[in-house]
Protein backbone atom coordinates (compact mmCIF):
# COMPACT_ATOMS: atom_id res chain seq x y z
CA UNK A 1 0.00 0.00 0.00
CA UNK A 2 1.51 3.57 -0.95
CA UNK A 3 1.74 6.28 1.46
CA UNK A 4 -1.16 8.19 -0.23
CA UNK A 5 -3.43 4.89 0.19
CA UNK A 6 -2.75 4.18 3.71
CA UNK A 7 -3.69 7.85 5.04
CA UNK A 8 -6.80 7.46 2.70
CA UNK A 9 -7.45 4.00 4.34
CA UNK A 10 -7.28 5.65 7.70
CA UNK A 11 -9.08 8.83 6.72
CA UNK A 12 -11.84 6.61 5.98
CA UNK A 13 -11.95 4.16 9.20
CA UNK A 14 -11.67 7.37 11.67
CA UNK A 15 -14.33 9.64 9.86
CA UNK A 16 -17.48 8.94 12.71
CA UNK A 17 -20.31 10.98 12.60
CA UNK A 18 -20.88 10.52 16.13
CA UNK A 19 -18.85 12.23 19.02
CA UNK A 20 -15.79 10.84 19.57
CA UNK A 21 -12.14 11.29 21.95
CA UNK A 22 -9.41 12.76 19.46
CA UNK A 23 -5.95 10.97 20.07
CA UNK A 24 -3.82 12.52 17.59
CA UNK A 25 -2.95 12.48 14.06
CA UNK A 26 -1.60 9.75 11.71
CA UNK A 27 2.72 9.21 11.12
CA UNK A 28 3.82 8.43 7.96
CA UNK A 29 7.41 8.60 7.25
CA UNK A 30 7.90 10.03 10.27
CA UNK A 31 5.89 12.78 9.45
CA UNK A 32 2.00 13.43 11.55
CA UNK A 33 -0.47 14.41 9.22
CA UNK A 34 -3.58 16.57 10.97
CA UNK A 35 -5.88 15.96 7.65
CA UNK A 36 -5.79 12.16 9.12
CA UNK A 37 -7.18 12.45 12.51
CA UNK A 38 -7.01 9.22 14.63
CA UNK A 39 -10.15 9.44 17.38
CA UNK A 40 -12.44 6.74 19.07
CA UNK A 41 -16.38 7.23 19.11
CA UNK A 42 -17.74 8.10 22.84
CA UNK A 43 -20.09 4.97 22.37
CA UNK A 44 -17.34 3.10 21.97
CA UNK A 45 -15.78 3.32 25.39
CA UNK A 46 -18.04 0.86 26.94
CA UNK A 47 -16.34 -1.53 25.21
CA UNK A 48 -13.10 -1.28 26.92
CA UNK A 49 -9.94 -0.84 26.12
CA UNK A 50 -5.91 -1.07 27.15
CA UNK A 51 -2.96 1.44 27.21
CA UNK A 52 0.18 0.00 27.48
CA UNK A 53 3.95 0.61 26.91
CA UNK A 54 7.45 0.65 28.81
CA UNK A 55 8.02 3.04 31.22
CA UNK A 56 8.67 6.57 29.76
CA UNK A 57 6.74 6.26 26.36
CA UNK A 58 3.80 8.28 27.27
CA UNK A 59 0.97 6.08 28.16
CA UNK A 60 0.35 8.11 31.14
CA UNK A 61 -0.15 11.22 29.26
CA UNK A 62 -2.55 9.41 26.64
CA UNK A 63 -4.59 8.40 29.59
CA UNK A 64 -4.52 12.38 30.76
CA UNK A 65 -5.72 13.32 27.47
CA UNK A 66 -8.64 10.93 26.89
CA UNK A 67 -9.82 11.90 30.39
CA UNK A 68 -9.44 15.16 29.64
CA UNK A 69 -11.60 15.14 26.89
CA UNK A 70 -14.10 12.92 28.52
CA UNK A 71 -14.38 15.39 31.22
CA UNK A 72 -15.39 17.82 28.61
CA UNK A 73 -18.00 15.64 27.38
CA UNK A 74 -19.71 15.52 30.24
CA UNK A 75 -18.59 11.79 30.89
CA UNK A 76 -17.22 11.22 34.73
CA UNK A 77 -13.66 9.64 35.15
CA UNK A 78 -12.35 7.69 37.38
CA UNK A 79 -8.22 7.19 37.40
CA UNK A 80 -6.09 5.40 39.97
CA UNK A 81 -2.75 8.03 40.42
CA UNK A 82 -0.16 5.43 41.67
CA UNK A 83 2.59 7.64 40.41
CA UNK A 84 1.30 10.37 41.87
CA UNK A 85 1.41 12.63 38.91
CA UNK A 86 -1.76 12.74 37.23
CA UNK A 87 -3.21 15.25 39.96
CA UNK A 88 -1.96 17.65 37.55
CA UNK A 89 -5.48 17.22 35.51
CA UNK A 90 -6.83 20.08 38.02
CA UNK A 91 -4.47 22.40 36.65
CA UNK A 92 -4.34 24.02 33.56
CA UNK A 93 -1.30 23.23 31.58
CA UNK A 94 1.88 25.33 31.11
CA UNK A 95 2.52 26.13 27.16
CA UNK A 96 5.77 26.38 25.14
CA UNK A 97 7.39 26.42 21.93
CA UNK A 98 7.76 22.84 21.62
CA UNK A 99 4.34 21.85 22.70
CA UNK A 100 2.83 24.69 20.32
CA UNK A 101 4.73 23.26 17.05
CA UNK A 102 3.80 19.54 18.34
CA UNK A 103 -0.01 20.69 18.85
CA UNK A 104 0.22 22.51 15.50
CA UNK A 105 1.41 19.25 13.94
CA UNK A 106 -1.43 17.24 15.02
CA UNK A 107 -3.92 19.77 14.36
CA UNK A 108 -4.64 20.35 17.95
CA UNK A 109 -5.75 23.81 19.15
CA UNK A 110 -4.00 23.58 22.75
CA UNK A 111 -5.06 25.99 25.05
CA UNK A 112 -4.50 25.10 29.32
CA UNK A 113 -7.41 24.19 31.10
CA UNK A 114 -7.88 22.26 34.00
CA UNK A 115 -10.76 20.32 35.08
CA UNK A 116 -13.03 19.70 37.89
CA UNK A 117 -11.44 16.93 40.15
CA UNK A 118 -12.07 15.12 43.39
CA UNK A 119 -8.94 13.81 45.27
CA UNK A 120 -9.28 10.68 46.68
CA UNK A 121 -7.25 8.19 48.90
CA UNK A 122 -7.48 5.11 50.37
CA UNK A 123 -8.10 5.06 54.11
CA UNK A 124 -7.01 8.79 54.37
CA UNK A 125 -3.29 8.07 53.36
CA UNK A 126 -2.45 10.89 51.86
CA UNK A 127 -4.47 14.46 50.81
CA UNK A 128 -7.58 13.77 49.39
CA UNK A 129 -11.10 12.46 50.90
CA UNK A 130 -10.77 9.14 52.46
CA UNK A 131 -11.99 5.82 50.61
CA UNK A 132 -12.84 2.79 53.55
CA UNK A 133 -14.94 0.12 52.34
CA UNK A 134 -16.49 -2.57 55.18
CA UNK A 135 -14.83 -6.48 55.73
CA UNK A 136 -18.60 -7.43 54.87
CA UNK A 137 -18.84 -5.69 51.52
CA UNK A 138 -15.21 -6.45 50.27
CA UNK A 139 -16.07 -10.44 50.50
CA UNK A 140 -13.84 -13.41 50.96
CA UNK A 141 -13.04 -13.55 47.22
CA UNK A 142 -11.15 -9.97 46.60
CA UNK A 143 -9.69 -10.11 50.30
CA UNK A 144 -7.90 -14.01 49.63
CA UNK A 145 -6.63 -12.72 47.13
CA UNK A 146 -4.86 -9.63 49.04
CA UNK A 147 -3.70 -11.74 52.17
CA UNK A 148 -2.05 -14.48 49.16
CA UNK A 149 -4.54 -17.30 50.04
CA UNK A 150 -4.51 -20.94 48.33
CA UNK A 151 -8.22 -22.21 47.35
CA UNK A 152 -8.66 -24.15 50.35
CA UNK A 153 -8.30 -21.39 52.27
CA UNK A 154 -9.98 -19.14 50.20
CA UNK A 155 -12.79 -21.49 50.64
CA UNK A 156 -12.73 -21.54 54.34
CA UNK A 157 -12.65 -17.80 54.38
CA UNK A 158 -16.13 -18.20 52.56
CA UNK A 159 -16.70 -20.36 55.27
CA UNK A 160 -15.88 -17.62 58.25
CA UNK A 161 -18.34 -14.92 56.33
CA UNK A 162 -20.71 -17.38 56.14
CA UNK A 163 -21.20 -17.94 60.00
CA UNK A 164 -20.79 -13.80 60.54
CA UNK A 165 -23.79 -13.46 58.57
CA UNK A 166 -25.94 -16.06 60.04
CA UNK A 167 -24.61 -14.85 63.58
CA UNK A 168 -25.66 -11.05 62.76
CA UNK A 169 -21.99 -10.15 63.68
CA UNK A 170 -21.10 -7.38 61.03
CA UNK A 171 -17.41 -7.37 59.72
CA UNK A 172 -16.44 -3.82 59.37
CA UNK A 173 -12.81 -3.77 60.21
CA UNK A 174 -9.78 -5.98 60.31
CA UNK A 175 -10.49 -6.24 64.41
CA UNK A 176 -14.06 -7.76 63.60
CA UNK A 177 -13.23 -10.55 61.66
CA UNK A 178 -10.27 -11.16 64.03
CA UNK A 179 -12.66 -11.34 66.45
CA UNK A 180 -14.60 -13.93 64.68
CA UNK A 181 -11.88 -16.20 63.67
CA UNK A 182 -10.57 -16.14 67.36
CA UNK A 183 -13.96 -17.08 68.79
CA UNK A 184 -13.90 -19.91 66.46
CA UNK A 185 -10.56 -22.05 67.19
CA UNK A 186 -10.94 -20.57 70.90
CA UNK A 187 -12.75 -23.25 73.95
CA UNK A 188 -16.09 -21.68 73.23
CA UNK A 189 -16.06 -21.37 70.07
CA UNK A 190 -15.10 -25.20 68.94
CA UNK A 191 -18.71 -26.28 68.99
CA UNK A 192 -19.07 -23.88 65.89
CA UNK A 193 -16.16 -24.28 63.97
CA UNK A 194 -17.02 -28.21 63.75
CA UNK A 195 -20.52 -27.36 63.11
CA UNK A 196 -19.26 -25.29 59.94
CA UNK A 197 -18.00 -28.70 58.35
CA UNK A 198 -15.74 -28.00 56.02
CA UNK A 199 -13.32 -25.50 58.72
CA UNK A 200 -10.76 -26.69 60.62
CA UNK A 201 -9.19 -24.92 63.17
CA UNK A 202 -5.28 -25.47 61.23
CA UNK A 203 -6.72 -23.55 58.62
CA UNK A 204 -8.59 -20.98 61.01
CA UNK A 205 -5.23 -20.31 62.25
CA UNK A 206 -3.32 -19.92 59.32
CA UNK A 207 -5.94 -17.18 57.97
CA UNK A 208 -5.68 -15.69 61.34
CA UNK A 209 -1.91 -15.09 61.37
CA UNK A 210 -2.20 -14.09 58.24
CA UNK A 211 -4.58 -11.15 59.01
CA UNK A 212 -3.01 -10.03 61.62
CA UNK A 213 0.20 -9.38 59.66
CA UNK A 214 -1.87 -7.57 57.02
CA UNK A 215 -3.11 -5.20 59.79
CA UNK A 216 0.45 -4.92 61.54
CA UNK A 217 1.31 -3.58 58.00
CA UNK A 218 -1.00 -0.52 58.63
CA UNK A 219 -3.63 -2.20 56.39
CA UNK A 220 -6.62 -1.75 59.20
CA UNK A 221 -7.05 1.88 57.32
CA UNK A 222 -8.64 1.10 54.37
CA UNK A 223 -11.31 -1.06 56.27
CA UNK A 224 -14.51 0.16 57.83
CA UNK A 225 -16.62 3.29 57.90
CA UNK A 226 -18.22 5.15 56.64
CA UNK A 227 -18.39 2.84 53.96
CA UNK A 228 -17.65 4.64 50.70
CA UNK A 229 -20.28 4.63 47.54
CA UNK A 230 -19.69 4.31 44.26
CA UNK A 231 -22.28 6.75 42.96
CA UNK A 232 -20.32 9.35 43.97
CA UNK A 233 -18.10 8.19 41.15
CA UNK A 234 -20.62 9.56 38.31
CA UNK A 235 -21.09 13.01 39.45
CA UNK A 236 -21.07 15.79 36.70
CA UNK A 237 -19.95 19.51 37.52
CA UNK A 238 -22.26 22.25 37.38
CA UNK A 239 -20.59 23.42 34.51
CA UNK A 240 -21.54 20.42 32.58
CA UNK A 241 -18.19 18.69 32.48
CA UNK A 242 -17.61 15.46 34.28
CA UNK A 243 -16.28 14.68 37.59
CA UNK A 244 -12.40 13.44 37.41
CA UNK A 245 -12.14 11.13 40.91
CA UNK A 246 -8.88 10.94 41.29
CA UNK A 247 -7.47 8.19 43.61
CA UNK A 248 -4.20 8.64 45.00
CA UNK A 249 -2.04 5.78 45.75
CA UNK A 250 2.01 6.42 46.11
CA UNK A 251 1.34 6.21 49.97
CA UNK A 252 0.48 2.42 49.91
CA UNK A 253 2.80 1.21 47.24
CA UNK A 254 4.50 -1.27 49.85
CA UNK A 255 0.97 -2.93 49.10
CA UNK A 256 0.93 -3.55 45.32
CA UNK A 257 -1.99 -6.07 45.29
CA UNK A 258 -4.10 -4.42 48.32
CA UNK A 259 -4.58 -1.52 46.33
CA UNK A 260 -4.98 -3.49 42.44
CA UNK A 261 -7.52 -5.25 44.56
CA UNK A 262 -9.29 -2.17 45.85
CA UNK A 263 -9.71 -1.15 42.36
CA UNK A 264 -11.66 -4.20 41.31
CA UNK A 265 -13.87 -3.89 44.68
CA UNK A 266 -14.55 -0.69 43.29
CA UNK A 267 -15.40 -2.03 40.05
CA UNK A 268 -17.37 -5.13 41.37
CA UNK A 269 -19.46 -3.05 43.35
CA UNK A 270 -20.54 -0.47 40.69
CA UNK A 271 -21.22 -3.43 38.59
CA UNK A 272 -23.78 -4.71 41.62
CA UNK A 273 -25.67 -1.37 41.93
CA UNK A 274 -26.01 0.18 38.21
CA UNK A 275 -28.66 -0.86 36.21
CA UNK A 276 -28.43 -2.32 32.69
CA UNK A 277 -28.63 0.30 30.21
CA UNK A 278 -27.50 -1.77 27.23
CA UNK A 279 -25.86 1.01 24.60
CA UNK A 280 -25.31 4.12 25.09
CA UNK A 281 -24.27 7.46 23.53
CA UNK A 282 -21.58 7.99 26.08
CA UNK A 283 -20.46 6.12 29.22
CA UNK A 284 -21.96 6.91 32.16
CA UNK A 285 -18.20 6.25 33.57
CA UNK A 286 -14.96 5.35 32.58
CA UNK A 287 -13.00 3.57 34.62
CA UNK A 288 -8.78 3.69 34.13
CA UNK A 289 -6.83 0.44 35.76
CA UNK A 290 -3.34 1.68 36.04
CA UNK A 291 -0.60 -0.92 36.82
CA UNK A 292 -2.94 -3.55 35.86
CA UNK A 293 -0.55 -6.65 36.14
CA UNK A 294 -0.38 -5.85 39.81
CA UNK A 295 -3.83 -7.54 39.73
CA UNK A 296 -3.53 -10.41 37.87
CA UNK A 297 -0.15 -11.52 39.52
CA UNK A 298 -0.95 -14.87 41.51
CA UNK A 299 -4.29 -14.49 40.66
CA UNK A 300 -5.88 -17.70 40.63
CA UNK A 301 -8.18 -19.13 38.02
CA UNK A 302 -11.31 -18.86 39.41
CA UNK A 303 -10.71 -15.11 40.59
CA UNK A 304 -9.36 -14.10 37.13
CA UNK A 305 -12.55 -15.37 35.20
CA UNK A 306 -14.77 -13.68 37.68
CA UNK A 307 -12.39 -10.46 36.23
CA UNK A 308 -13.47 -11.57 33.10
CA UNK A 309 -17.26 -11.95 33.83
CA UNK A 310 -17.15 -8.43 35.39
CA UNK A 311 -15.71 -6.56 32.40
CA UNK A 312 -17.49 -8.31 30.08
CA UNK A 313 -21.38 -7.74 31.90
CA UNK A 314 -20.29 -4.05 33.58
CA UNK A 315 -20.35 -2.71 29.83
CA UNK A 316 -24.27 -3.22 29.82
CA UNK A 317 -24.19 -0.77 32.76
CA UNK A 318 -22.60 1.97 30.64
CA UNK A 319 -19.25 1.97 32.18
CA UNK A 320 -15.81 1.60 30.19
CA UNK A 321 -12.65 -0.22 31.85
CA UNK A 322 -9.46 1.09 30.63
CA UNK A 323 -6.30 -1.39 31.41
CA UNK A 324 -3.00 0.77 31.76
CA UNK A 325 0.09 -1.83 32.12
CA UNK A 326 3.52 -2.41 30.29
CA UNK A 327 2.67 -5.38 28.14
CA UNK A 328 -0.29 -6.69 26.32
CA UNK A 329 0.97 -10.13 28.23
CA UNK A 330 0.26 -8.73 31.45
CA UNK A 331 -3.33 -8.94 31.01
CA UNK A 332 -4.18 -12.75 30.69
CA UNK A 333 -5.87 -13.71 27.21
CA UNK A 334 -9.71 -14.01 27.88
CA UNK A 335 -9.50 -10.61 29.63
CA UNK A 336 -7.64 -8.70 26.72
CA UNK A 337 -9.91 -10.53 24.21
CA UNK A 338 -12.50 -7.69 25.74
CA UNK A 339 -10.58 -5.33 25.18
CA UNK A 340 -11.98 -3.27 21.63
CA UNK A 341 -9.68 0.08 22.09
CA UNK A 342 -5.69 -0.57 21.80
CA UNK A 343 -3.48 2.52 22.04
CA UNK A 344 -0.15 0.70 22.25
CA UNK A 345 3.15 2.68 22.99
CA UNK A 346 6.44 1.66 22.70
CA UNK A 347 7.47 -2.33 23.54
CA UNK A 348 11.09 -2.73 24.68
CA UNK A 349 13.08 -6.65 23.14
CA UNK A 350 16.21 -6.45 25.86
CA UNK A 351 15.56 -10.49 25.97
CA UNK A 352 13.86 -13.06 24.06
CA UNK A 353 11.19 -13.18 26.49
CA UNK A 354 10.69 -9.40 25.52
CA UNK A 355 10.36 -10.39 21.33
CA UNK A 356 8.42 -13.04 22.25
CA UNK A 357 5.71 -10.95 23.66
CA UNK A 358 6.06 -8.53 20.74
CA UNK A 359 5.50 -11.28 18.39
CA UNK A 360 2.00 -12.26 20.57
CA UNK A 361 0.94 -8.86 20.54
CA UNK A 362 1.48 -8.61 16.93
CA UNK A 363 -0.92 -11.12 16.27
CA UNK A 364 -4.00 -9.60 18.43
CA UNK A 365 -4.23 -6.53 15.90
CA UNK A 366 -6.25 -6.16 12.41
CA UNK A 367 -4.49 -6.69 9.32
CA UNK A 368 -2.19 -4.18 8.81
CA UNK A 369 0.50 -3.42 5.94
CA UNK A 370 2.45 -1.87 8.67
CA UNK A 371 5.57 -4.45 9.80
CA UNK A 372 4.54 -4.08 13.31
CA UNK A 373 7.19 -5.83 15.25
CA UNK A 374 9.42 -3.44 14.27
CA UNK A 375 7.18 -0.27 13.99
CA UNK A 376 6.05 -0.91 18.18
CA UNK A 377 10.34 -0.87 19.11
CA UNK A 378 10.60 2.29 17.22
CA UNK A 379 7.79 4.50 18.54
CA UNK A 380 9.30 7.62 19.85
CA UNK A 381 7.90 9.26 23.08
CA UNK A 382 4.18 10.01 22.30
CA UNK A 383 3.51 8.10 19.61
CA UNK A 384 1.60 4.84 19.94
CA UNK A 385 -0.30 2.22 17.58
CA UNK A 386 -3.65 2.81 17.60
CA UNK A 387 -7.06 0.30 16.38
CA UNK A 388 -10.38 1.26 18.15
CA UNK A 389 -14.08 -0.28 17.52
CA UNK A 390 -15.87 2.57 15.33
CA UNK A 391 -19.48 3.82 15.46
CA UNK A 392 -20.37 0.49 13.71
CA UNK A 393 -18.66 -1.65 16.32
CA UNK A 394 -15.97 -2.78 13.51
CA UNK A 395 -12.18 -2.33 14.29
CA UNK A 396 -10.49 0.36 12.48
CA UNK A 397 -7.28 0.38 10.62
CA UNK A 398 -4.40 0.00 12.63
CA UNK A 399 -2.56 3.68 12.74
CA UNK A 400 0.80 4.82 13.41
CA UNK A 401 -0.18 7.75 15.62
CA UNK A 402 1.03 10.98 16.87
CA UNK A 403 -0.52 11.56 20.15
CA UNK A 404 -1.93 14.89 21.38
CA UNK A 405 -0.66 16.72 24.49
CA UNK A 406 -2.70 17.23 27.61
CA UNK A 407 -4.10 20.64 28.34
CA UNK A 408 -3.55 20.17 31.92
CA UNK A 409 -0.65 19.91 33.96
CA UNK A 410 1.80 17.26 32.97
CA UNK A 411 3.13 16.81 36.45
CA UNK A 412 1.68 16.85 40.12
CA UNK A 413 -0.46 19.65 41.14
CA UNK A 414 0.60 21.81 44.06
CA UNK A 415 -0.05 20.88 47.75
CA UNK A 416 -2.26 23.49 48.22
CA UNK A 417 -4.56 23.05 45.38
CA UNK A 418 -5.11 19.59 46.79
CA UNK A 419 -5.58 20.76 50.88
CA UNK A 420 -8.04 23.36 49.33
CA UNK A 421 -10.27 20.83 46.80
CA UNK A 422 -9.98 18.63 49.55
CA UNK A 423 -11.14 21.24 51.85
CA UNK A 424 -14.13 22.21 49.92
CA UNK A 425 -15.20 18.75 48.67
CA UNK A 426 -18.80 18.34 49.41
CA UNK A 427 -17.80 14.70 50.02
CA UNK A 428 -15.53 15.76 53.02
CA UNK A 429 -18.47 16.22 55.49
CA UNK A 430 -19.66 12.52 54.84
CA UNK A 431 -16.44 10.67 54.19
CA UNK A 432 -13.56 12.12 56.48
CA UNK A 433 -14.19 10.84 60.00
CA UNK A 434 -13.98 6.99 60.89
CA UNK A 435 -16.52 5.21 62.43
CA UNK A 436 -16.53 2.91 64.84
CA UNK A 437 -20.05 1.37 65.52
CA UNK A 438 -20.77 -1.64 67.40
CA UNK A 439 -19.95 -5.02 65.26
CA UNK A 440 -18.55 -8.72 65.80
CA UNK A 441 -15.37 -7.24 68.04
CA UNK A 442 -17.61 -5.56 70.29
CA UNK A 443 -20.32 -8.14 70.81
CA UNK A 444 -17.91 -10.87 71.13
CA UNK A 445 -15.89 -9.26 73.47
CA UNK A 446 -18.89 -8.71 75.82
CA UNK A 447 -19.76 -12.16 75.65
CA UNK A 448 -16.55 -13.24 76.68
CA UNK A 449 -16.61 -11.02 79.62
CA UNK A 450 -20.53 -12.20 80.53
CA UNK A 451 -19.16 -15.62 80.20
CA UNK A 452 -17.22 -15.58 83.65
CA UNK A 453 -19.39 -13.57 85.40
CA UNK A 454 -21.90 -15.75 85.15
CA UNK A 455 -20.14 -19.13 86.10
CA UNK A 456 -18.09 -17.44 89.13
CA UNK A 457 -17.76 -20.05 91.61
CA UNK A 458 -19.03 -18.79 95.06
CA UNK A 459 -16.30 -18.80 98.02
CA UNK A 460 -16.92 -18.99 101.84
CA UNK A 461 -17.92 -15.78 102.13
CA UNK A 462 -21.02 -15.66 99.48
CA UNK A 463 -23.72 -14.86 100.79
CA UNK A 464 -26.25 -17.61 101.79
CA UNK A 465 -29.37 -18.01 99.47
CA UNK A 466 -32.59 -17.46 100.86
CA UNK A 467 -34.77 -20.59 101.83
CA UNK A 468 -36.72 -21.92 98.52
CA UNK A 469 -40.31 -21.03 98.49
CA UNK A 470 -42.69 -24.15 98.56
CA UNK A 471 -43.57 -24.52 95.18
CA UNK A 472 -47.72 -24.08 94.48
CA UNK A 473 -49.31 -27.61 93.15
CA UNK A 474 -49.34 -27.76 89.33
CA UNK A 475 -52.73 -26.93 88.02
CA UNK A 476 -53.90 -28.92 85.22
CA UNK A 477 -53.05 -27.99 81.80
CA UNK A 478 -55.45 -26.57 79.38
CA UNK A 479 -55.10 -28.61 75.63
CA UNK A 480 -53.69 -25.76 73.49
CA UNK A 481 -55.72 -25.18 70.67
CA UNK A 482 -54.73 -25.25 67.31
CA UNK A 483 -53.30 -21.84 67.17
CA UNK A 484 -50.86 -21.61 69.85
CA UNK A 485 -49.16 -24.99 68.64
CA UNK A 486 -48.39 -23.58 65.48
CA UNK A 487 -47.00 -20.61 66.86
CA UNK A 488 -45.27 -22.45 69.61
CA UNK A 489 -43.71 -24.97 67.33
CA UNK A 490 -40.23 -24.56 66.73
CA UNK A 491 -40.94 -24.42 63.10
CA UNK A 492 -42.73 -21.82 63.45
CA UNK A 493 -39.86 -20.31 65.67
CA UNK A 494 -37.35 -21.39 63.32
CA UNK A 495 -39.17 -19.62 60.20
CA UNK A 496 -39.45 -16.43 62.53
CA UNK A 497 -35.83 -16.31 63.22
CA UNK A 498 -35.30 -16.32 59.63
CA UNK A 499 -37.65 -13.85 58.30
CA UNK A 500 -36.37 -11.85 61.22
CA UNK A 501 -32.51 -11.90 60.24
CA UNK A 502 -33.75 -11.47 56.41
CA UNK A 503 -35.62 -8.10 57.01
CA UNK A 504 -33.03 -6.94 59.28
CA UNK A 505 -30.05 -7.48 56.88
CA UNK A 506 -29.85 -8.06 53.58
CA UNK A 507 -26.72 -9.02 51.89
CA UNK A 508 -25.77 -9.31 48.08
CA UNK A 509 -23.39 -10.74 46.75
CA UNK A 510 -21.57 -10.69 43.32
CA UNK A 511 -19.24 -12.07 41.49
CA UNK A 512 -16.59 -11.35 43.50
CA UNK A 513 -18.59 -12.37 46.80
CA UNK A 514 -18.66 -8.83 47.63
CA UNK A 515 -21.92 -7.34 49.14
CA UNK A 516 -23.73 -4.30 49.85
CA UNK A 517 -25.60 -4.36 53.26
CA UNK A 518 -28.96 -2.78 52.40
CA UNK A 519 -31.48 -2.36 55.20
Amino acid sequence: MTDSSLLDSIRAGYAFETPAVELGATVVDGQPHADAPVRVPLASLTKHGLVAGATGTGKTKSLQVMAEQLSAAGVPVFLADIKGDLSGIATPGEGGEKLTSRSASVGQDWQATGYPTEFLTLGGQGTGVPIRTTITSFGPTLLSKVLGLNATQESSLGLIFHFADKQGLALLDLKDLRAVIQHLVSDEGKAELKALGGLSSATAGVILRQLIAFEDQGADVFFGEPEFDTADLLRVADDGRGVVSCLELPAVQQRPQLFSTFLMWLLADLFQDLPEVGDVDKPKLVFFFDEAHLLFDEASKPFQDAIEQTVRLIRSKGVGVFFVTQSPKDVPADVLAQLGNRVQHQLRAFTPEDAKAIKAAVTTYPHTDYDLEELLTQLGTGEAVVTVLGDKGTPTPVAHTMMRAPQSLMAPSAPELLEQTTTASPLAPRYSEALDRESAYEKLSAKLQAAPAEDEPKGEGAAPQQAKAPKAPKQPKEKPGLVEQVVGSSAFKSALRSAGTVIGREITRSLFGTSRRRR
